[in-house]
């Protein structure tokens, strides 16, 4: 199995990288082909003392760009490489950490939609009480029919499934009441159209069961979606600041500190995303794990941990299966 990694994409690529694909291979022994600039990525490999498979791109696509234009454009753009690359055969998954909207239109332009499939989403991990939730989309499409809300639905509960190891995953639709009734005229009609799926459906849940771990899978719009994920990235790194300054204040704290070090570093791990490595675009004939733009070398590594393991578990067959039982 190997994994195409972007290895352009990111704020500090392509050192933090490179660094990640090597990190990968010497802890769990897997094989990543870099695509991207071989002038500057092969003197990184030669430092590191391994050597990879390089596919060269010399250009690049930046945040600032129109992603479906320059996609379109920039025929040798290391994304664009990268993507033909996994269709072809050539690779089993892509691993992006550059500009999100430029991995997520090449994806949706090389790979094309799983049949059945209206609109792709973002699924990202979240860590609740519990454990861990799955909630989509997290931005791939700021607005979201009846019909793609249910598809959300049936995806996140395969991968959470096959790829996390949750039986019968608990899907709940993300409202602002419990009651059938309430919220848009799309979530009110997806409601219907959940509860007539094959998955494990539990209704409506509020903002707050979502760390309460109420449901295993969480599914919104991802205008809804989105500012979750970054108001939780927000509120985790606020709170874990806030208990340092408490922490250093005076003597007290800082006694009480050393005590509880090894749990607060236990909590600091659970929180941190470069844990997770990076989120699956789901729906698409080939696999997409978007990374972070500031990932480190670490979600780095993780992410194609991440696309080495839901690859292994054939997390596209397991949906294709579903959506023609469905028809």
């Amino acid at each position: 199995m190997k994994i195409a990694l972007d290895a352009m994409g990111g704020d500090y690529a392509p050192e933090a990288t490179v660094e990640g694909a090597v990190l990968a291979k010497q802890l769990w022994g897997l094989e990543t082909v870099l695509v991207g600039d071989t002038e500057r990525i092969k003197p990184l490999l030669e430092k590191a003392g391994t050597e990879m498979d390089i596919v060269h791109a010399d250009e690049t696509i930046g945040f600032d760009e129109d992603p479906a234009k320059a996609v379109r454009k920039k025929k040798n753009a290391s994304i664009v490489v990268a993507a033909k690359l996994v269709a072809s055969g050539g690779a089993d998954a892509l691993v992006a950490a550059g500009s999100t909207g430029a991995a997520m239109a090449a994806s949706l332009l090389i790979y094309g939609r799983q049949k059945g499939i209206g609109r792709p989403a973002i699924a990202f991990p979240m860590p609740t009480v519990q454990g861990m939730c799955l909630v989509l989309d997290g931005g791939a499409n700021p607005g979201a029919t009846a019909e793609n809300l249910r598809d959300y639905g049936l995806i996140g509960s395969i991968y959470m499934e096959k790829v996390m190891g949750v039986d019968r995953p608990k899907v709940g639709l993300l409202n602002i009441g419990e009651e059938e009734i309430k919220g848009t005229p799309e979530v009110v009609e997806a409601y219907q159209l959940l509860k007539n799926e094959k998955i494990n459906f539990i209704g409506n849940i509020e903002g707050k069961d979502i760390t309460a771990g109420a449901a295993d899978v969480v599914v919104c719009d991802g205008f809804v979606g989105n500012i979750v994920l970054k108001y939780t990235e927000g509120l985790a790194n606020g709170l874990m600041s806030l208990i340092k300054d408490a922490m250093t204040a005076n003597l007290k704290g800082k006694i009480g500190g050393l005590l509880v070090k090894g749990n607060l570093k236990s909590l600091k791990k659970k929180l941190d995303y470069e844990e997770y490595g990076g989120t699956p675009l789901l729906g698409l004939k080939k696999l997409t794990i978007i990374s972070h733009g500031r990932s480190s070398a670490r979600a780095i590594a993780n992410a194609i941990r991440v696309a080495s393991e839901a690859s292994s578990k054939n997390i596209i067959e397991s949906i294709d299966e579903a959506l023609e039982k469905r028809v």
